[in-house]
Protein backbone atom coordinates (compact mmCIF):
# COMPACT_ATOMS: atom_id res chain seq x y z
CA UNK A 1 0.00 0.00 0.00
CA UNK A 2 1.49 3.12 -0.87
CA UNK A 3 2.04 6.41 0.90
CA UNK A 4 -0.90 8.24 -0.78
CA UNK A 5 -3.30 5.25 -0.01
CA UNK A 6 -2.77 5.62 3.61
CA UNK A 7 -2.59 9.72 4.04
CA UNK A 8 -5.86 11.59 4.59
CA UNK A 9 -7.11 14.61 5.85
CA UNK A 10 -9.17 13.43 8.47
CA UNK A 11 -9.90 9.50 9.94
CA UNK A 12 -12.93 8.46 11.69
CA UNK A 13 -13.39 5.36 14.00
CA UNK A 14 -16.86 4.07 14.26
CA UNK A 15 -19.27 4.18 11.61
CA UNK A 16 -22.48 4.09 13.69
CA UNK A 17 -24.44 6.83 14.71
CA UNK A 18 -21.75 9.08 15.38
CA UNK A 19 -19.15 8.23 12.87
CA UNK A 20 -21.30 8.11 10.20
CA UNK A 21 -22.21 12.29 11.09
CA UNK A 22 -18.54 12.54 11.07
CA UNK A 23 -17.80 11.06 8.07
CA UNK A 24 -20.63 13.26 6.05
CA UNK A 25 -20.08 16.36 7.82
CA UNK A 26 -16.14 16.43 7.43
CA UNK A 27 -16.54 15.05 3.67
CA UNK A 28 -19.03 17.49 2.70
CA UNK A 29 -16.65 20.12 4.01
CA UNK A 30 -14.19 19.08 1.47
CA UNK A 31 -11.60 16.85 3.91
CA UNK A 32 -10.71 13.11 2.39
CA UNK A 33 -12.02 10.94 4.82
CA UNK A 34 -10.66 7.18 6.08
CA UNK A 35 -13.70 5.92 8.24
CA UNK A 36 -12.63 2.62 10.15
CA UNK A 37 -15.15 -0.54 11.08
CA UNK A 38 -13.92 -3.22 13.12
CA UNK A 39 -16.66 -5.18 12.16
CA UNK A 40 -18.07 -6.49 8.15
CA UNK A 41 -19.99 -4.13 5.70
CA UNK A 42 -23.42 -4.08 5.48
CA UNK A 43 -24.77 -2.49 2.72
CA UNK A 44 -28.22 -0.65 2.91
CA UNK A 45 -30.86 -2.95 1.37
CA UNK A 46 -29.04 -5.41 -0.11
CA UNK A 47 -27.66 -6.81 3.23
CA UNK A 48 -31.38 -6.05 5.26
CA UNK A 49 -31.75 -10.25 4.47
CA UNK A 50 -34.57 -10.68 6.62
CA UNK A 51 -36.09 -7.54 6.75
CA UNK A 52 -39.17 -8.76 4.54
CA UNK A 53 -39.27 -12.38 6.29
CA UNK A 54 -42.42 -13.94 8.15
CA UNK A 55 -41.89 -15.70 11.99
CA UNK A 56 -42.64 -18.99 9.53
CA UNK A 57 -39.56 -18.41 7.37
CA UNK A 58 -36.79 -19.19 10.22
CA UNK A 59 -36.16 -22.45 11.38
CA UNK A 60 -36.55 -20.99 15.10
CA UNK A 61 -39.86 -18.90 14.21
CA UNK A 62 -37.30 -15.69 14.96
CA UNK A 63 -36.88 -16.79 18.29
CA UNK A 64 -33.95 -18.38 20.31
CA UNK A 65 -32.19 -21.79 20.97
CA UNK A 66 -30.38 -23.31 24.16
CA UNK A 67 -26.80 -23.09 21.60
CA UNK A 68 -27.31 -19.17 20.89
CA UNK A 69 -28.18 -18.89 24.79
CA UNK A 70 -24.53 -21.02 25.17
CA UNK A 71 -22.82 -19.06 22.83
CA UNK A 72 -24.00 -15.39 24.45
CA UNK A 73 -24.54 -15.45 28.05
CA UNK A 74 -24.66 -12.02 28.06
CA UNK A 75 -26.58 -11.36 24.97
CA UNK A 76 -28.99 -13.75 26.58
CA UNK A 77 -29.92 -11.33 29.33
CA UNK A 78 -32.33 -9.70 27.54
CA UNK A 79 -34.14 -9.13 23.85
CA UNK A 80 -31.04 -8.85 21.62
CA UNK A 81 -30.37 -12.37 21.43
CA UNK A 82 -33.04 -13.87 18.66
CA UNK A 83 -32.10 -15.27 14.96
CA UNK A 84 -33.98 -13.00 13.23
CA UNK A 85 -30.83 -9.88 13.78
CA UNK A 86 -28.45 -12.26 15.50
CA UNK A 87 -25.49 -11.03 13.43
CA UNK A 88 -25.95 -7.71 14.14
CA UNK A 89 -24.67 -8.26 17.83
CA UNK A 90 -21.44 -8.48 18.37
CA UNK A 91 -20.38 -11.70 19.44
CA UNK A 92 -19.53 -12.58 23.41
CA UNK A 93 -17.28 -15.30 22.78
CA UNK A 94 -14.82 -12.86 20.48
CA UNK A 95 -15.52 -9.96 21.93
CA UNK A 96 -15.38 -10.64 25.71
CA UNK A 97 -15.38 -8.24 28.94
CA UNK A 98 -14.63 -8.47 32.28
CA UNK A 99 -17.31 -7.62 34.77
CA UNK A 100 -16.19 -6.38 38.00
CA UNK A 101 -20.03 -5.67 38.82
CA UNK A 102 -22.33 -6.77 36.87
CA UNK A 103 -22.75 -4.71 33.56
CA UNK A 104 -25.29 -5.93 30.12
CA UNK A 105 -22.80 -4.50 27.22
CA UNK A 106 -24.58 -5.19 24.13
CA UNK A 107 -22.58 -4.27 20.94
CA UNK A 108 -22.93 -4.19 17.46
CA UNK A 109 -19.52 -4.39 15.75
CA UNK A 110 -20.58 -4.08 11.97
CA UNK A 111 -20.72 -1.31 9.27
CA UNK A 112 -23.49 1.07 10.64
CA UNK A 113 -23.13 -0.52 14.24
CA UNK A 114 -25.99 0.13 16.37
CA UNK A 115 -27.56 2.65 14.35
CA UNK A 116 -28.88 -0.66 12.28
CA UNK A 117 -30.88 -1.96 15.96
CA UNK A 118 -31.53 1.24 17.81
CA UNK A 119 -35.10 2.09 19.20
CA UNK A 120 -34.94 6.12 16.90
CA UNK A 121 -36.64 7.21 20.25
CA UNK A 122 -34.74 11.18 19.29
CA UNK A 123 -35.22 13.95 22.24
CA UNK A 124 -33.32 16.99 22.92
CA UNK A 125 -31.43 18.20 26.13
CA UNK A 126 -32.63 21.35 27.10
CA UNK A 127 -30.77 23.73 29.61
CA UNK A 128 -32.55 22.03 32.40
CA UNK A 129 -29.68 18.99 31.68
CA UNK A 130 -27.05 21.34 30.55
CA UNK A 131 -27.28 23.36 33.55
CA UNK A 132 -27.82 20.50 36.26
CA UNK A 133 -24.50 19.62 36.92
CA UNK A 134 -23.61 23.10 37.93
CA UNK A 135 -26.86 24.27 39.86
CA UNK A 136 -26.84 20.91 42.32
CA UNK A 137 -23.28 20.48 42.39
CA UNK A 138 -22.63 17.38 40.59
CA UNK A 139 -19.73 16.40 39.11
CA UNK A 140 -18.49 19.29 36.98
CA UNK A 141 -19.97 21.32 34.45
CA UNK A 142 -21.22 21.28 31.58
CA UNK A 143 -19.01 23.61 28.80
CA UNK A 144 -22.01 24.13 26.70
CA UNK A 145 -25.57 25.49 26.92
CA UNK A 146 -28.66 25.03 25.19
CA UNK A 147 -28.55 28.07 22.64
CA UNK A 148 -25.29 26.79 21.62
CA UNK A 149 -26.41 23.32 19.89
CA UNK A 150 -29.59 24.60 19.00
CA UNK A 151 -29.03 25.36 15.46
CA UNK A 152 -27.31 22.09 15.34
CA UNK A 153 -30.23 19.83 16.73
CA UNK A 154 -32.10 21.69 13.92
CA UNK A 155 -29.46 20.89 11.54
CA UNK A 156 -29.09 16.94 11.80
CA UNK A 157 -33.17 16.76 12.92
CA UNK A 158 -33.91 18.22 9.18
CA UNK A 159 -31.45 15.54 7.62
CA UNK A 160 -32.10 12.40 9.71
CA UNK A 161 -35.90 13.04 9.72
CA UNK A 162 -37.39 13.17 13.23
CA UNK A 163 -41.63 12.70 13.42
CA UNK A 164 -42.67 14.41 16.80
CA UNK A 165 -45.33 16.99 18.11
CA UNK A 166 -44.44 20.61 19.35
CA UNK A 167 -45.31 20.57 23.01
CA UNK A 168 -43.81 24.11 24.15
CA UNK A 169 -42.45 22.23 27.07
CA UNK A 170 -39.47 23.86 28.53
CA UNK A 171 -38.57 20.21 30.15
CA UNK A 172 -38.53 19.10 25.94
CA UNK A 173 -37.25 21.33 24.26
CA UNK A 174 -39.40 21.46 20.58
CA UNK A 175 -37.51 20.36 17.21
CA UNK A 176 -37.60 20.65 13.56
CA UNK A 177 -40.05 17.46 13.16
CA UNK A 178 -41.66 15.78 10.39
CA UNK A 179 -45.56 15.79 11.39
CA UNK A 180 -46.02 13.06 14.40
CA UNK A 181 -47.00 9.66 14.23
CA UNK A 182 -50.21 10.13 16.36
CA UNK A 183 -51.82 8.62 19.22
CA UNK A 184 -53.66 5.84 18.67
CA UNK A 185 -57.78 6.06 19.85
CA UNK A 186 -56.76 4.53 23.32
CA UNK A 187 -54.12 6.67 24.15
CA UNK A 188 -55.57 9.76 22.70
CA UNK A 189 -58.35 8.55 25.41
CA UNK A 190 -55.82 8.04 27.89
CA UNK A 191 -54.02 11.66 27.00
CA UNK A 192 -57.28 14.01 27.54
CA UNK A 193 -58.15 12.45 30.68
CA UNK A 194 -54.98 13.09 31.92
CA UNK A 195 -54.97 16.65 30.62
CA UNK A 196 -57.31 17.62 33.73
CA UNK A 197 -54.98 15.16 36.60
CA UNK A 198 -52.03 16.65 38.40
CA UNK A 199 -52.85 20.06 37.33
CA UNK A 200 -51.78 19.43 34.08
CA UNK A 201 -48.21 18.87 34.76
CA UNK A 202 -47.86 15.61 33.42
CA UNK A 203 -48.71 15.15 29.38
CA UNK A 204 -48.73 12.42 27.24
CA UNK A 205 -47.69 13.13 23.29
CA UNK A 206 -46.34 11.22 20.53
CA UNK A 207 -43.09 9.80 21.19
CA UNK A 208 -40.24 11.51 18.68
CA UNK A 209 -38.76 9.39 16.31
CA UNK A 210 -36.63 8.84 13.69
CA UNK A 211 -38.67 7.60 11.35
CA UNK A 212 -39.96 9.40 8.68
CA UNK A 213 -43.71 10.69 8.03
CA UNK A 214 -42.78 12.25 4.59
CA UNK A 215 -40.26 11.09 1.85
CA UNK A 216 -37.06 12.92 2.20
CA UNK A 217 -34.14 12.45 -1.02
CA UNK A 218 -33.62 8.52 -1.35
CA UNK A 219 -36.10 7.47 1.70
CA UNK A 220 -39.34 7.32 2.04
CA UNK A 221 -41.74 7.31 4.68
CA UNK A 222 -42.29 4.53 7.39
CA UNK A 223 -44.57 1.75 6.11
CA UNK A 224 -45.88 0.50 9.75
CA UNK A 225 -44.41 -2.39 9.85
CA UNK A 226 -42.03 -2.19 12.97
CA UNK A 227 -39.43 -4.49 11.56
CA UNK A 228 -36.70 -1.50 11.71
CA UNK A 229 -34.48 -4.07 14.04
CA UNK A 230 -33.95 -6.43 10.59
CA UNK A 231 -33.38 -3.04 8.62
CA UNK A 232 -35.30 -0.67 6.46
CA UNK A 233 -35.71 -1.46 2.55
CA UNK A 234 -37.35 1.81 2.24
CA UNK A 235 -34.87 3.84 4.03
CA UNK A 236 -37.44 5.25 6.78
CA UNK A 237 -35.61 5.21 9.90
CA UNK A 238 -32.51 7.01 10.36
CA UNK A 239 -29.46 4.75 10.17
CA UNK A 240 -25.53 5.74 9.23
CA UNK A 241 -26.66 3.49 5.76
CA UNK A 242 -30.01 5.10 4.74
CA UNK A 243 -28.70 8.77 5.47
CA UNK A 244 -25.44 9.74 6.46
CA UNK A 245 -22.92 7.03 4.85
CA UNK A 246 -24.22 7.65 1.30
CA UNK A 247 -24.17 11.54 1.67
CA UNK A 248 -20.67 11.10 2.58
CA UNK A 249 -20.33 8.41 -0.32
CA UNK A 250 -21.58 11.15 -2.78
CA UNK A 251 -19.10 13.37 -2.13
CA UNK A 252 -16.24 11.26 -3.52
CA UNK A 253 -14.26 11.75 -0.54
CA UNK A 254 -14.82 9.22 1.34
CA UNK A 255 -12.98 5.64 2.08
CA UNK A 256 -14.75 3.06 3.94
CA UNK A 257 -12.54 0.42 5.43
CA UNK A 258 -14.22 -2.38 7.17
CA UNK A 259 -12.90 -5.15 9.51
CA UNK A 260 -10.23 -2.69 10.46
CA UNK A 261 -9.76 -2.90 14.50
CA UNK A 262 -8.14 0.00 15.27
CA UNK A 263 -5.58 -0.60 18.48
CA UNK A 264 -3.97 2.74 18.82
CA UNK A 265 -3.44 6.27 17.97
CA UNK A 266 0.05 7.40 17.31
CA UNK A 267 0.95 10.38 19.18
CA UNK A 268 3.76 12.75 18.23
CA UNK A 269 4.54 13.76 21.54
CA UNK A 270 7.11 16.45 19.71
CA UNK A 271 3.84 17.83 17.85
CA UNK A 272 1.65 16.94 20.61
CA UNK A 273 -0.86 15.75 17.90
CA UNK A 274 -1.70 12.44 17.20
CA UNK A 275 -0.49 11.78 13.81
CA UNK A 276 -2.13 8.48 12.50
CA UNK A 277 -4.03 5.26 13.53
CA UNK A 278 -2.64 1.81 13.88
CA UNK A 279 -4.95 -0.78 12.30
CA UNK A 280 -5.36 -4.71 12.71
CA UNK A 281 -7.17 -6.37 10.09
CA UNK A 282 -9.60 -8.61 11.19
CA UNK A 283 -9.36 -10.99 9.10
CA UNK A 284 -5.85 -11.16 8.55
CA UNK A 285 -4.03 -9.93 11.71
CA UNK A 286 -2.09 -8.31 9.07
CA UNK A 287 -1.39 -4.23 10.72
CA UNK A 288 -1.05 -0.66 8.84
CA UNK A 289 -0.93 2.11 9.97
CA UNK A 290 -2.59 5.49 8.82
CA UNK A 291 -2.04 8.95 8.84
CA UNK A 292 -3.98 12.24 8.98
CA UNK A 293 -4.34 15.70 10.05
CA UNK A 294 -7.51 15.09 12.88
CA UNK A 295 -9.00 12.13 14.29
CA UNK A 296 -12.39 11.35 15.34
CA UNK A 297 -13.21 9.07 17.99
CA UNK A 298 -17.10 7.78 17.25
CA UNK A 299 -16.49 4.08 18.27
CA UNK A 300 -18.88 3.75 21.12
CA UNK A 301 -18.33 4.86 24.72
CA UNK A 302 -16.45 2.28 25.96
CA UNK A 303 -14.36 1.80 22.99
CA UNK A 304 -13.81 4.88 22.15
CA UNK A 305 -12.40 5.01 26.03
CA UNK A 306 -10.80 2.08 25.65
CA UNK A 307 -8.49 2.93 22.69
CA UNK A 308 -7.29 6.35 24.51
CA UNK A 309 -6.10 4.28 27.61
CA UNK A 310 -4.01 2.32 24.90
CA UNK A 311 -2.71 5.09 23.39
CA UNK A 312 0.51 7.58 24.58
CA UNK A 313 0.97 5.29 27.59
CA UNK A 314 4.55 6.02 27.35
CA UNK A 315 3.71 9.67 28.34
CA UNK A 316 0.78 9.06 30.19
CA UNK A 317 0.57 5.08 32.52
CA UNK A 318 -3.27 5.90 31.85
CA UNK A 319 -3.79 6.82 28.24
CA UNK A 320 -4.51 9.60 25.96
CA UNK A 321 -6.13 12.16 27.75
CA UNK A 322 -5.97 10.72 31.19
CA UNK A 323 -3.83 13.49 32.79
CA UNK A 324 -6.76 14.66 34.87
CA UNK A 325 -7.46 11.55 36.37
CA UNK A 326 -11.27 11.08 34.56
CA UNK A 327 -10.47 8.83 31.76
CA UNK A 328 -12.86 5.51 32.30
CA UNK A 329 -14.67 7.16 35.05
CA UNK A 330 -18.37 8.45 35.55
CA UNK A 331 -19.79 5.32 33.72
CA UNK A 332 -23.73 6.12 33.12
CA UNK A 333 -26.27 4.44 31.52
CA UNK A 334 -30.74 4.75 32.28
CA UNK A 335 -32.07 2.36 34.73
CA UNK A 336 -35.66 1.12 33.56
CA UNK A 337 -37.74 -1.58 33.38
CA UNK A 338 -39.99 -0.96 35.58
CA UNK A 339 -43.61 0.98 35.62
CA UNK A 340 -47.55 0.14 35.41
CA UNK A 341 -50.09 -1.33 32.88
CA UNK A 342 -53.75 -1.24 33.01
CA UNK A 343 -56.67 -1.88 30.98
CA UNK A 344 -58.85 0.96 28.79
CA UNK A 345 -62.42 0.58 28.78
CA UNK A 346 -65.19 2.32 26.26
CA UNK A 347 -63.08 1.38 23.03
CA UNK A 348 -64.17 -2.35 21.73
CA UNK A 349 -65.61 -0.90 18.51
CA UNK A 350 -62.13 0.51 17.26
CA UNK A 351 -58.70 -0.27 15.85
CA UNK A 352 -55.21 1.47 15.25
CA UNK A 353 -53.70 1.35 11.67
CA UNK A 354 -50.45 -0.74 11.19
CA UNK A 355 -47.30 -1.30 13.35
CA UNK A 356 -46.61 1.81 14.32
CA UNK A 357 -42.78 2.02 15.43
CA UNK A 358 -43.60 4.61 18.37
CA UNK A 359 -45.62 5.04 20.51
CA UNK A 360 -46.40 7.83 23.51
CA UNK A 361 -44.41 9.62 26.11
CA UNK A 362 -44.43 11.24 29.27
CA UNK A 363 -41.76 13.74 29.23
CA UNK A 364 -40.28 14.73 32.66
CA UNK A 365 -42.36 16.43 35.74
CA UNK A 366 -40.24 15.43 39.06
CA UNK A 367 -37.96 18.12 40.61
CA UNK A 368 -39.63 20.71 38.49
CA UNK A 369 -41.75 23.89 39.65
CA UNK A 370 -41.44 23.82 42.90
CA UNK A 371 -41.74 19.70 43.42
CA UNK A 372 -38.89 18.52 45.57
CA UNK A 373 -38.07 14.76 46.12
CA UNK A 374 -36.12 13.37 47.84
CA UNK A 375 -33.82 12.29 44.96
CA UNK A 376 -31.96 15.03 42.29
CA UNK A 377 -32.54 14.67 38.18
CA UNK A 378 -35.99 12.83 37.22
CA UNK A 379 -37.71 10.41 34.75
CA UNK A 380 -39.48 10.17 31.75
CA UNK A 381 -42.01 7.40 30.70
CA UNK A 382 -42.57 5.01 26.99
CA UNK A 383 -45.74 3.26 26.66
CA UNK A 384 -48.45 2.63 24.36
CA UNK A 385 -51.90 1.37 23.90
CA UNK A 386 -52.97 -1.96 21.88
CA UNK A 387 -55.77 -4.73 21.51
CA UNK A 388 -54.88 -8.16 22.10
CA UNK A 389 -54.98 -10.29 18.56
CA UNK A 390 -55.66 -14.28 18.13
CA UNK A 391 -52.47 -15.05 19.93
CA UNK A 392 -53.89 -14.68 23.03
CA UNK A 393 -55.26 -18.48 22.57
CA UNK A 394 -52.12 -19.82 23.08
CA UNK A 395 -51.89 -18.59 26.28
CA UNK A 396 -55.32 -19.44 27.39
CA UNK A 397 -57.88 -22.77 27.94
CA UNK A 398 -60.68 -23.44 25.60
CA UNK A 399 -62.71 -25.03 23.07
CA UNK A 400 -65.99 -25.06 21.38
CA UNK A 401 -67.29 -22.80 18.67
CA UNK A 402 -67.82 -19.73 21.56
CA UNK A 403 -64.08 -20.42 21.82
CA UNK A 404 -63.63 -20.07 18.09
CA UNK A 405 -66.11 -17.20 17.62
CA UNK A 406 -63.94 -15.20 20.11
CA UNK A 407 -60.92 -15.36 18.20
CA UNK A 408 -62.52 -13.79 15.21
CA UNK A 409 -62.45 -10.33 17.34
CA UNK A 410 -59.47 -8.71 18.79
CA UNK A 411 -58.71 -8.56 22.48
CA UNK A 412 -59.12 -6.21 25.09
CA UNK A 413 -57.46 -2.61 24.99
CA UNK A 414 -54.16 -2.79 27.38
CA UNK A 415 -52.32 0.80 28.11
CA UNK A 416 -48.79 0.47 29.96
CA UNK A 417 -45.77 2.56 30.00
CA UNK A 418 -41.60 1.82 31.20
CA UNK A 419 -39.81 4.83 32.58
CA UNK A 420 -36.33 5.59 31.97
CA UNK A 421 -34.57 7.89 34.96
CA UNK A 422 -31.24 9.92 35.09
CA UNK A 423 -28.53 7.90 36.31
CA UNK A 424 -26.05 10.30 37.88
CA UNK A 425 -22.17 10.54 37.00
CA UNK A 426 -20.27 9.01 40.02
CA UNK A 427 -15.74 8.67 39.30
CA UNK A 428 -16.62 5.37 41.12
CA UNK A 429 -18.34 3.92 38.35
CA UNK A 430 -15.27 2.89 35.48
CA UNK A 431 -13.73 0.89 33.19
CA UNK A 432 -10.21 -0.19 33.32
CA UNK A 433 -7.96 -2.36 30.57
CA UNK A 434 -7.72 -5.66 31.94
CA UNK A 435 -4.44 -7.25 31.08
CA UNK A 436 -5.18 -10.58 31.65
CA UNK A 437 -7.83 -11.53 29.42
CA UNK A 438 -7.29 -10.74 25.31
CA UNK A 439 -9.96 -11.19 22.46
CA UNK A 440 -9.76 -12.88 19.40
CA UNK A 441 -7.28 -10.46 18.19
CA UNK A 442 -5.15 -10.98 21.22
CA UNK A 443 -5.90 -7.17 22.15
CA UNK A 444 -6.55 -6.75 25.85
CA UNK A 445 -10.33 -6.56 27.65
CA UNK A 446 -11.90 -4.06 29.53
CA UNK A 447 -12.88 -4.33 32.85
CA UNK A 448 -16.14 -2.85 33.59
CA UNK A 449 -17.11 -1.73 37.40
CA UNK A 450 -20.61 0.03 37.46
CA UNK A 451 -23.55 0.17 39.65
CA UNK A 452 -26.26 2.21 40.26
CA UNK A 453 -26.58 4.57 43.42
CA UNK A 454 -28.63 5.68 46.12
CA UNK A 455 -30.54 8.39 44.09
CA UNK A 456 -31.49 6.06 41.52
CA UNK A 457 -32.89 3.57 44.06
CA UNK A 458 -34.88 6.59 45.46
CA UNK A 459 -35.78 7.23 41.87
CA UNK A 460 -37.18 4.27 41.13
CA UNK A 461 -40.02 4.20 43.50
CA UNK A 462 -41.68 6.85 42.03
CA UNK A 463 -40.92 5.53 38.83
CA UNK A 464 -42.93 2.82 39.34
CA UNK A 465 -45.80 4.06 41.82
CA UNK A 466 -46.06 7.18 39.40
CA UNK A 467 -47.16 5.59 36.53
CA UNK A 468 -49.53 3.53 38.54
CA UNK A 469 -50.97 6.75 39.84
CA UNK A 470 -50.66 8.11 36.43
CA UNK A 471 -52.76 5.97 34.44
CA UNK A 472 -55.57 5.51 36.81
CA UNK A 473 -55.89 9.42 36.30
CA UNK A 474 -56.24 8.91 32.42
CA UNK A 475 -58.94 6.32 33.19
CA UNK A 476 -57.14 2.77 32.81
CA UNK A 477 -58.54 -0.24 35.22
CA UNK A 478 -56.86 -2.45 37.10
CA UNK A 479 -54.19 -1.09 37.31
CA UNK A 480 -50.35 -3.11 38.13
CA UNK A 481 -46.93 -1.92 38.83
CA UNK A 482 -44.31 -4.13 37.70
CA UNK A 483 -39.97 -3.99 38.38
CA UNK A 484 -38.25 -6.32 36.34
CA UNK A 485 -34.70 -5.25 37.65
CA UNK A 486 -31.73 -3.59 36.52
CA UNK A 487 -28.43 -3.98 35.53
CA UNK A 488 -26.44 -0.76 34.74
CA UNK A 489 -25.89 -1.81 30.57
CA UNK A 490 -29.51 -2.84 30.00
CA UNK A 491 -30.15 0.58 28.87
CA UNK A 492 -27.99 0.00 26.01
CA UNK A 493 -27.65 4.11 26.55
CA UNK A 494 -24.07 3.95 28.18
CA UNK A 495 -22.21 7.46 28.37
CA UNK A 496 -19.66 8.99 29.66
CA UNK A 497 -15.82 7.49 30.45
CA UNK A 498 -14.43 10.65 28.65
CA UNK A 499 -16.48 13.88 29.73
CA UNK A 500 -16.26 16.95 28.43
CA UNK A 501 -15.90 20.20 30.92
CA UNK A 502 -14.45 23.26 30.98
CA UNK A 503 -10.93 22.75 33.12
CA UNK A 504 -8.41 20.36 31.79
CA UNK A 505 -7.35 18.84 35.32
CA UNK A 506 -11.28 17.74 35.65
CA UNK A 507 -12.20 16.94 32.25
CA UNK A 508 -11.21 14.53 29.30
CA UNK A 509 -12.65 17.04 26.52
CA UNK A 510 -13.47 20.95 26.13
CA UNK A 511 -15.86 22.38 24.83
CA UNK A 512 -15.82 21.43 21.47
CA UNK A 513 -15.00 17.74 21.95
CA UNK A 514 -11.77 18.16 21.21
CA UNK A 515 -9.17 15.90 23.78
CA UNK A 516 -7.08 18.31 25.86
CA UNK A 517 -3.78 16.17 25.85
CA UNK A 518 -4.63 16.09 22.38
CA UNK A 519 -6.49 19.23 20.56
CA UNK A 520 -6.46 16.88 16.99
CA UNK A 521 -8.31 14.34 18.36
CA UNK A 522 -12.41 14.21 18.69
CA UNK A 523 -14.29 12.42 20.22
CA UNK A 524 -18.63 12.85 20.05
CA UNK A 525 -19.90 9.42 20.97
CA UNK A 526 -21.46 8.88 24.13
CA UNK A 527 -18.34 8.75 26.08
CA UNK A 528 -18.16 12.81 25.64
CA UNK A 529 -21.36 13.00 28.19
CA UNK A 530 -20.59 15.52 31.21
CA UNK A 531 -24.33 14.15 32.44
CA UNK A 532 -27.28 11.40 31.19
CA UNK A 533 -30.26 13.50 31.47
CA UNK A 534 -33.17 11.15 31.04
CA UNK A 535 -33.80 11.48 27.63
CA UNK A 536 -32.36 9.49 25.26
CA UNK A 537 -29.00 10.61 24.27
CA UNK A 538 -28.59 9.84 20.12
CA UNK A 539 -29.72 12.58 19.04
CA UNK A 540 -27.53 14.65 21.37
CA UNK A 541 -24.49 12.61 19.99
CA UNK A 542 -25.50 13.60 16.36
CA UNK A 543 -25.94 17.60 16.94
CA UNK A 544 -22.11 17.54 18.66
CA UNK A 545 -20.82 15.14 15.92
CA UNK A 546 -21.97 18.16 13.60
CA UNK A 547 -21.10 20.60 15.96
CA UNK A 548 -17.37 19.64 16.25
CA UNK A 549 -16.84 19.00 12.95
CA UNK A 550 -17.65 22.38 11.65
CA UNK A 551 -15.22 23.49 14.19
CA UNK A 552 -12.54 21.16 13.34
CA UNK A 553 -12.98 22.12 9.75
CA UNK A 554 -12.94 25.67 10.64
CA UNK A 555 -9.80 25.01 12.37
CA UNK A 556 -7.70 23.30 10.20
CA UNK A 557 -8.43 26.27 7.46
CA UNK A 558 -7.13 28.25 10.72
CA UNK A 559 -3.78 26.18 10.87
CA UNK A 560 -4.47 25.78 13.91
CA UNK A 561 -4.53 21.88 14.32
Amino acid sequence: MSKTETKFDAIVVGSGISGGWAAKELTERGLNVLLLERGKNVEHIKDYVNARKGPWEYPHRGQRTYAMEEAYPVLRRDYPLNERNLDWWASDQDSPYTEVKRFDWYRGYQVGGRSLTWGRQSYRLGDLDFEANAREGIAVDWPVRYDELKPWYDHVERFAGISGSKENLPQLPDGEFQPAMPLNCGEQQAAEQLKKAFDGQRHMIPGRVANLTQPLPGRSPCQYRAACYLGCPYGAYFSSQSSTLPAAMATGKLVLRPFAIVTELNYDKDKQRVVGVRVQDAITNNTTEYQSKIVFLCASTLNSTWLLMRSATDIWPGGLGSSSGELGHNLMDHHFRLGARGRLEGLDDRYYFGARPTGFYIPRYRNLKGDKRDYLRGFGYQGSASRGDWSRAVRELGIGAKFKDALTQPGQWSIGATAFGEMLPDHNNKISIDLTRTDKWGQPVLAIDCEIGENEKLMRKDMMNDMAETLQAAGAVDVQTYDAGYAPGQGIHEMGTARMGRDPSTSVLNRWNQVWDAPNVFVTDGSCMTSAANQNPSLTYMALTARAADYAVAELKRQNL
